[in-house]
C-alpha cells in the first residue's frame, strides 16, 4: 500500500510541523472560498449510519457536532427494533441534525446495500466486526467517505480484503478514518511522539494492560432463532467479534504498534482461557489473554487483557526504554535527567476529533487513509488470539497469509454458526 503512514508516525517535531501546516491550510480554505462540497452550494455533508448499537449511536453524535456541518440522513441495522429505538433517541438528542425519513431506514443483512444507494456522502460503519470487510468494500465501490470502527475484521482473510479495499480508496481519493480513537487524542499523540523522538532512549519493552469488568448481554428469547441470538449477543462469538482481545484490547495493541512505527511484530506466544465465562450464553470467547509479542529488533510487548467482574482493573501502556520510562495514558515521561507530563488542553475529545479530521479532509481535498495501521493492529490482535487458542508459537507471516475465514458463507435467520470453545494443544490454526 503506497504511503499510508499516519501523521503520528513522525517524530514530535515533524508532527507539530504538520499540524501547523494543516491548520493553516484549513484557514486558507475557509478564507479563499475553495469550492463547496456540493454543487448546490451547500457544504453540509450527509451521513449514513450502518449499525445502530451503542457505538453507532455515539458515532452519529460525534459526526454531527456543529463544527462538522453534517446531518444524519440514513440509518441501517440488522434488527427493526434496534433501528427504531436508535432513531427515536437520535431524533430527540440531535434534533435538527437528525433528518432521517422513514424511507431512508433499512434493515436486514443486506440493508446496508440499500443505504449506500442513497445520497449520503459519509458512512459510519459500526456493525459487528465480522461484517466490516464486505461493508467497507461496498462503501468504497459506492464512492462514499468512511468512518470505520475497530476492529476491521475477525480473521486474516478479512484483513487482507480490507487492505485491498483501502488501496482502492486511496486511488479514488476517498477518505477512511479508523475508530482507533487514541490516535486522535492530543495528550497521547504528544506522549507517543516524544517517546518515538528518543525521550526515553530506545524502547526495550512495552507492557500493555486492559483489565476490565464484564460487558452487556441481551439475553435469549424463545422467538429468537440461534442466529438472531448470536447476532444480538455478538460480543460472545468469535466469528462476530473476534473475541475481546480483538474487539476491545485492540486499542492497547494499536498503541504498541504505533510506538514501534507501525512495524508489526514477527512472532508471538501466549496463554488464555475461559475461567469465569462458563455458561453457554457466553458463546465461545475467552475471558482472559496474556500474550508476548516480539519484534525483529528484539523489543517485546507483554500484553494482558481480562474481562472478569470483581477483580483488579487497570488500563495503561507502560514503555521501558534505555534512558527512562513512560506511561502513555497518563501522558507521563520519566527520563534520566527530567520528568515531563502533558499540560495541554484535551479539546477536542478524541471521539469528536477523529470525525473532525475526516470532515476536514473531505473539504480540503487532502484525503486521510488509516487503512494500514487499522489493518495491522487488527491482525496483531488476531495473532494474539490464535497463539492463545492453539497454545502454539506463531509468526506474523503465517497468520497474515492464512486462509482462516470465520462465519457462514451466506447469512440467513435460523441455525447459528457452530461455535466451539478453543482448547490449547487441541485446537489447530488454519
Amino acid at each position: 500500500m503506497a504511503d499510508l503512514k499516519p501523521a503520528s508516525e513522525n517524530t514530535r517535531r515533524q508532527f507539530l510541523k504538520q499540524t501547523s501546516v494543516l491548520a493553516g491550510a484549513t484557514f486558507v480554505a475557509t478564507q479563499t472560498g475553495i469550492p463547496a462540497v456540493h454543487a448546490d452550494g451547500s457544504d453540509v455533508l450527509k451521513v449514513g449510519l450502518i449499525g445502530c448499537g451503542g457505538r453507532g449511536n455515539g458515532a452519529a453524535v460525534n459526526a454531527t457536532r456543529d463544527q462538522n456541518r453534517a446531518v444524519l440522513t440514513a440509518m441501517c441495522d440488522l434488527f427493526p427494533d434496534r433501528l427504531e429505538a436508535s432513531k427515536k433517541n437520535l431524533r430527540e438528542g440531535l434534533k435538527e441534525k437528525c433528518q432521517v425519513d422513514d424511507d431512508h431506514c433499512f434493515c436486514g443483512f443486506d440493508g446496508y446495500k440499500q443505504l449506500l444507494e442513497t445520497d449520503v456522502d459519509v458512512v459510519l460503519l459500526c456493525t459487528p466486526p465480522h461484517f466490516r470487510p464486505e461493508q467497507l468494500a461496498a462503501s468504497v465501490k459506492a464512492g462514499k467517505h468512511i468512518f470505520c470502527e475497530k476492529p476491521i475484521a475477525v480473521d486474516p482473510v478479512g484483513v487482507r480484503s480490507v487492505l485491498e479495499t483501502c488501496q482502492e480508496a486511496e486511488a479514488r481519493k476517498l477518505n477512511i478514518v479508523s475508530g482507533l480513537c487514541w490516535r486522535y487524542d492530543k495528550g497521547v499523540q504528544e506522549t507517543v511522539a516524544r517517546v518515538r523522538d528518543g525521550a526515553i532512549g530506545d524502547i526495550v519493552a512495552i507492557h500493555e494492560n486492559y483489565l476490565t469488568g464484564t460487558l452487556w448481554h441481551r439475553g435469549q428469547r424463545e422467538n429468537w432463532s440461534e442466529m438472531e441470538t448470536q447476532c444480538r449477543n455478538w460480543l460472545y462469538y468469535t466469528w462476530l467479534s473476534g473475541d475481546h482481545i480483538v474487539e476491545q484490547f485492540i486499542h492497547s495493541l494499536d498503541k504498541a504498534l504505533w510506538l514501534k512505527g507501525d512495524e508489526p511484530p514477527v512472532v508471538a506466544f501466549g496463554v488464555g482461557g475461559r475461567q469465569v465465562r462458563t455458561d453457554p450464553k457466553f458463546g465461545n470467547i475467552y475471558d482472559h489473554f496474556s500474550v508476548c509479542y516480539e519484534w525483529a529488533d528484539g523489543t517485546k510487548c507483554f500484553a494482558y487483557t481480562r474481562q472478569i467482574a470483581g477483580v483488579f482493573n487497570q488500563t495503561e501502556d507502560f514503555v521501558l526504554g534505555t534512558k527512562g520510562r513512560a506511561q502513555i495514558l497518563r501522558h507521563l515521561i520519566e527520563g534520566e535527567e527530567s520528568k515531563w507530563s502533558y499540560r495541554g488542553k484535551g479539546d477536542p475529545w478524541m471521539y469528536d476529533a477523529e470525525h473532525y479530521a475526516l470532515f476536514d479532509a473531505i473539504r480540503s481535498g487532502k484525503p486521510i487513509n488509516n487503512g494500514k495501521y487499522m489493518s495491522y493492529s487488527t491482525l496483531m490482535a488476531i495473532l494474539g488470539r490464535e497463539v492463545c487458542y492453539t497454545g502454539q508459537k506463531l509468526t506474523w507471516e503465517t497468520v497474515f497469509n492464512s486462509s482462516q475465514k470465520l462465519g457462514p458463507d451466506k447469512y440467513e435467520w435460523g441455525p447459528g454458526v457452530k461455535s466451539e470453545i478453543a482448547m490449547p494443544g487441541v485446537t489447530r490454526f488454519a
